[in-house]
């Protein structure tokens, strides 16, 4: 197998699927270059529906160069209305063209304005608003500028992969034929933090209950890809935490205005408060997220153990747990209400229906209610939280840090084309939404994950 960048090696991140060398190239060159389209599941009332029983005008906007966050924001402000009436199932990046569903509460269309750089369109009306459970999934279109070498023997590598059989020596259909294939389902690069990849070691830390080493992974810990003024801030935060009296306003002084999340931690370790205390200044989805990190992390770490071993990833051996598919979905995604474990006697008539999509096979994300799988995918599990020190009940934490838990598919598979734009690769496929486009493409570019 060959390794992973030593950067995606930090995240838990060991090994690529394919031998094959890769292609490198660039990424976002322009907007064009990343489309992503998601997958409705929601279906509008006409317009002229009763405003009383459904009072959400739901949109569908074609953003460029649009954070959502920010677009959201924006469009609430020219309306002159709440920020908190503006809703939306997934968010994108700002370095794409997007096209992505809204709801806005007690609005009309007439009131929807023009915004620079936004296409959007008045789909009808709907009686509730959008939430993350409405995203079925997203559709790429990502072109791959200044390539070297064939994309096509990573591709019958991966497709290899999905099959669990010797389909790297079939010869790959021409023209935009679509090719089943897959990877494992990493949580990309950025869900650590792209250019500093940290928010795993936070969590890990309050798991263990290191408050002190929670708060010092985040401000201090300097990485060679920051700025230089953000290096030598954060070697002042650790010199004044080693120190017999602290000098918080120092460490203020010295953190850069952009850094407020650090600065926020710090004004708080200046005004007294204990380090749990200063970890609890940021907002609380930052909170979860530096736990679901955390988690990300251990789930990353079991996948990478699976592959060295070459325990298969689209079909189940004995001790794995495996989810149904939910019903009346229009994208395969895994139930975890609907759970069986792979017992000697049932492995393979779940291998069947994991073969024909109904059924994928899982690993956890850990927390307090966290059954760990049995056998050779069970001693994954537990060998990967002892060397981490961590045990399913350290997520019973107070506050945004505590989880329950929950079960991920362990292979990200999808039908791929790849075709050309002046010379360029064009990737085109659809995931789950949960899952990274990047993971896919780290396979042909393999390139530092700071240039995906």
């Amino acid at each position: 197998m060959r390794e992973a960048h030593p950067r995606e090696r930090a995240t838990g991140v060991d090994y690529y699927v394919s031998d094959a060398d890769g292609i490198g190239g660039r990424l976002r060159v322009a907007p064009e270059d990343f489309r992503v389209r998601e997958r409705e599941r929601m279906d509008p009332e006409p317009l002229d529906a009763h405003a009383g029983s459904y009072p959400f005008l739901l949109l569908r906007a074609t953003l460029r160069r649009w954070d959502t966050n920010d677009f959201a924001s924006a469009l609430s402000k020219a309306m002159g209305a709440s920020r908190e009436r503006v809703s939306w199932a997934g968010t994108k990046d700002k370095h794409a063209v997007t096209t992505q569903l809204f709801t806005v509460r007690d609005a009309e269309s007439e009131e929807i304005p023009d915004l620079d750089g936004a296409e959007i369109e008045v789909l009808g009306r709907v009686g509730r608003d959008l939430t993350f459970g409405d995203l079925a999934g997203n559709e790429f279109a990502i072109r791959v500028r200044e390539t070297e070498g064939d994309a096509d023997p990573i591709t019958r590598d991966l497709r290899a992969f999905a099959a669990g059989d010797d389909a790297a020596d079939a010869e790959l259909p021409d023209g935009d034929t679509s090719v089943e294939v897959a990877v494992p389902n990493y949580f990309g690069h950025q869900r650590f933090g792209s250019h500093r990849p940290i928010t795993h070691e936070v969590g890990l830390a309050a798991i263990r209950d290191d408050w002190r080493g929670a708060v010092l992974a985040y401000c201090g810990n300097p990485y060679d890809t920051e700025p230089e003024d953000s290096q030598r801030a954060r070697e002042v935060v650790e010199d004044q935490a080693d120190a017999d009296s602290p000098d918080w306003s120092a460490a203020l002084d010295a953190m850069p205005g952009r850094l407020r999340y650090e600065r926020s931690m710090l004004h708080r370790l200046d005004e007294g408060a204990d380090w749990r205390e200063a970890l609890e200044a940021v907002p609380s989805n930052l909170q979860r997220l530096f736990v679901n990190a955390a988690q990300s992390y251990v789930f990353n770490r079991i996948l990478s153990e699976r592959l060295r071993r070459g325990l298969p990833f689209t079909r189940p051996v004995a001790g794995d747990v495996v989810a149904f598919v939910e019903r009346d979905v229009p994208f395969p995604k895994p139930d975890m209400d609907r759970l069986q474990r792979a017992t000697e006697g049932r492995v393979d008539t779940l291998a069947r229906h994991c073969e024909r999509g109904r059924a994928f096979v899982t690993a956890p994300l850990v927390g307090t209610e966290t059954e760990l799988g049995d056998d050779e995918p069970g001693e994954i599990e537990r060998e990967v939280l002892r060397e981490l020190d961590v045990e399913p009940g350290d997520f019973e934490l107070p506050g945004e840090f505590a989880s329950s838990g929950t079960r991920r598919a362990v292979a990200l598979p999808t039908d791929l084309t790849v075709s050309e734009e002046e010379g360029d690769p064009v990737f085109e496929f659809a995931l789950p939404s949960g899952s990274y486009a990047t993971v896919l493409l780290r396979e042909y570019l393999k390139c530092d994950p700071e240039r995906l």
